[in-house]
This record gives structure tokens, C-alpha cells and sequence, in this order.
């Protein structure tokens, strides 16, 4: 049966203004991972050992810039080391309190420790714009023999906003958490070196998967949309 001319072209409008719009959200998903939360990396470190810590920060708004980043240590198990790297055009400040017991080390007891870092840019234009993130690193050990470290964090914005990056992690089966807090997963010192630093490079293959799987589904998406406009085609 021949289609009348004004309901195929009002078909194929609709057919193409489908297809752009499931790959806009495909686009938007795909882009979505690399901006969705404070992260430490790596992900994975081994108890007892020393590691180099990288706190990722997106700048998640429009129209203002990230003033400040303040990273807490965890408390609870304090750690006896922690050196701060220079970060071109930006300060970065250390508050220590007492420790409410001493930790004893190779160089004697460590009775005070690092409690925040703060890092806050120089000058107004080096701070953090919408679109951008950043990296704040730290240098840190000996690591305690427990499952993992959480390292809440606040930021800051130019508009005096405040995200608070303190949640808890989910359990297995639950809804991630508006603003989770950055944690560092820590493996037993017995644990095979290979898997540590496999886990601590899981961060970028979670992206690279997703970026497969959008990419494909965009393709067969467009495959399919030229498949229904050609079949229209044959049927006017």
C-alpha cells in the first residue's frame, strides 16, 4: 500500500527526531561517569605499606569555580606520614591535632597528626572552572591493617556553596549516595602486588566499558534508524 507523501516525510521526521534523541542520552550517559563524584585514586592500596593518594575533583556547576577543597584524614586511624605535593596556583594548608594515642614508628612515636589538608587557589583565576577538575595529591603510610579508609571532603564554590562529600558508601544492593565520601579500599599485606595495582587501575576501565557500550549502542542505533528510513523509502 502507497503511503500518501505528507505522512511519510511526517513518519521519517519522527523516526530521526527519535534517533537524536536516544543518542543525545546516550552522549549525556557517556559523559556522566567522568563527572559524577569526588574519587581517590588509586581505589585499592596494600596494609602497611606507603601510597600516593590523588583526590579528583570535578567542578560539577555552570556559572562558578571550586575555591576550596578540604580533604579530612580519618581519625580513627591516623596515619604517621603525610606529605603534601605543590600544586602550581594553589596553597595548600595543613591542620595537625593530637593524637589520642601515640603511634609508634621507626623513627620513634608520632604523637601529632595530620587531621585536614586545604587547598585554595592563589588567585581567582586559578581556581577550579565549570567543566574542569582537578587533582590534589598526597603522599601516605604506613596504612592500617583495616579494610578501608574514608577521607570526607568539602567543596567549595565561588558563590560560598558548600558540597559536602561525606557520605557513607552503599551497601551491596543499595542506592549509591547523593554525595559519597572518597575511600581507599585497603588489601591484607599477603595480598599478590598484581591485584592491588590491577584494583587501583579499575577506576579508568569502569569508563572505558561504558564508553564501549554507548558507543555500540549508538551505532546500531543509527544503523537501525538509516534501515527504517530506507524501508520507508521503498515503501513510498
Amino acid at each position: 500500500m502507497q503511503q500518501h507523501p505528507t505522512t511519510l516525510r511526517r513518519a521519517q521526521r519522527l523516526a530521526l527526531g527519535t534517533l537524536a534523541a536516544v543518542v543525545a542520552a546516550c552522549l549525556l550517559l557517556l559523559a556522566a561517569p567522568g563527572w559524577a563524584h569526588v574519587t581517590v585514586n588509586p581505589r585499592e592500596a596494600v596494609q602497611g605499606g606507603y601510597t600516593a593518594l590523588s583526590f579528583r575533583v570535578p567542578n560539577e556547576t555552570d556559572d562558578t569555580s571550586t575555591t576550596k577543597v578540604e580533604v579530612f584524614l580519618p581519625q580513627e586511624h591516623p596515619l604517621a606520614s603525610v606529605s603534601v605535593r605543590p600544586h602550581p596556583g594553589w596553597h595548600a594548608k595543613v591542620v595537625t591535632k593530637k593524637l589520642a594515642k601515640p603511634l609508634s614508628t621507626d623513627d620513634g612515636e608520632v604523637t601529632d597528626g595530620v587531621y585536614s589538608i586545604t587547598w585554595t587557589p592563589d588567585r581567582a583565576k586559578d581556581a577550579l572552572q565549570p567543566g574542569q577538575y582537578d587533582e590534589f595529591d598526597v603522599s601516605v603510610g604506613p596504612l592500617p591493617e583495616v579494610s578501608s579508609l574514608t577521607f570526607k571532603t568539602l567543596q567549595t564554590y565561588s558563590d560560598g556553596t558548600v558540597v559536602r562529600w561525606i557520605d557513607q558508601p552503599a551497601a551491596a544492593g543499595q542506592p549509591e549516595p547523593e554525595h559519597p565520601a572518597p575511600v581507599l579500599t585497603l588489601l591484607p599485606a599477603s595480598a599478590d602486588p598484581a591485584s592491588a595495582s590491577a584494583g587501583s587501575e579499575s577506576d579508568g576501565s569502569d569508563g572505558t566499558a561504558t564508553t564501549a557500550l554507548v558507543l555500540s549502542i549508538v551505532a546500531l542505533l543509527l544503523g537501525a534508524g538509516a534501515w527504517g528510513t530506507s524501508l520507508l523509502r521503498r515503501r513510498s
